[in-house]
């Protein structure tokens, strides 16, 4: 596997690059908090199925740039870095796979540029349509969601991490997640990517610029790429009530629900490679 730094969209991004440049390309794009380790499980057998993976740190996570202002966690921004890390592969088309954020990014990309995706695979986000119409009516969804409304708190939540360390990010991770997903060798991995500078803020701001500079809606919100999505069911932040909807806005969807919880691909790494690699197939 490969370390690259990766210029796109004004940004210097840290890139593992892994597998035959010739096969198919598949972008992995990790979510809150983790990063690139994030999908350790699933890039030897993409690679072994012969795929050509690259798996970023995203903007403000890790290695990757961390620029200062609010505005430039935009989401057309992210999704901006991922068309230019795409474009570096060398293939005019990809697939890409999300979780999480990542999972968000990968729905506006397939909204905003449905041209440079092959196949599109969501782990553990709605739709952005669904999303909005579940947290503005949905009292169960709106009470799983608190934890993002501390997070736009100025501040605070910077404040409270200096003050108990790592903890609270590495409850955030095992709190939701199957005894044994994360080893403490896994453990002290994030714990080293949160402690760059600037880190926490850069992340919390994917939060805050969502909500308070929402990107404008597209033309059309069918998703137009073959989509499968794997959901948790035992997701503590987000239900599975959003799953079918999501999927009811795709031309070509497929639904798979496994006894997972939000962590899925960390969860259920076997069953998680097998649809994977079925799917991209």
């Amino acid at each position: 596997m490969d370390n690259r730094i990766i210029r796109t969209n004004g940004i210097s991004m840290n890139v593992m690059v892994a597998g035959n440049p010739q096969g198919k390309p598949v972008i992995l794009l990790h979510g809150f908090p983790e990063f690139w380790y994030g999908w350790r499980n699933q890039i030897q057998p993409l690679v072994d199925a012969g795929y050509y993976v690259w798996i970023p740190d995203q903007r403000g996570y890790n290695l990757t740039d961390k620029p200062p202002d609010l505005s430039d966690y935009r989401m057309d921004e992210l999704v901006l870095d991922i068309v230019g890390l795409l474009r570096a592969t060398g293939h005019e088309k990809v697939n890409i796979v999300g979780h999480d954020w990542g999972a968000m990014v990968a729905w506006w990309l397939a909204l905003r540029h449905p041209e440079y995706i092959e196949k599109l695979v969501i782990m553990n986000v709605p739709h952005p349509q669904v999303f909005e119409k579940f947290i503005r009516g949905d009292v169960r969804q709106i009470a799983k969601s608190m934890y993002a409304v501390f997070f736009q708190l100025p501040f605070l939540p910077e404040n409270l991490f200096s003050v108990v360390g790592s903890r609270i990010m590495l409850r955030f991770l095992k709190f939701n997640s199957k005894k044994g997903s994360f080893t403490d060798a896994d453990l002290t991995e994030y714990k080293q990517a949160w402690a760059h500078k600037g880190a926490l803020t850069a992340m919390l701001n994917w939060y805050r610029a969502y909500v308070r500079q929402s990107p404008a809606p597209p033309t059309d919100w069918q998703i137009k790429p073959p989509t499968l999505m794997l959901w948790g069911k035992h997701d503590l932040y987000l239900s599975h009530r959003m799953a079918q909807p999501s999927i009811d806005l795709c031309a070509d969807g497929r639904l798979e629900l496994l006894d997972a919880t939000h962590w899925v691909q960390h969860d259920k790494a076997d069953e998680v490679n097998r649809l994977l690699l079925e799917f991209l197939g």
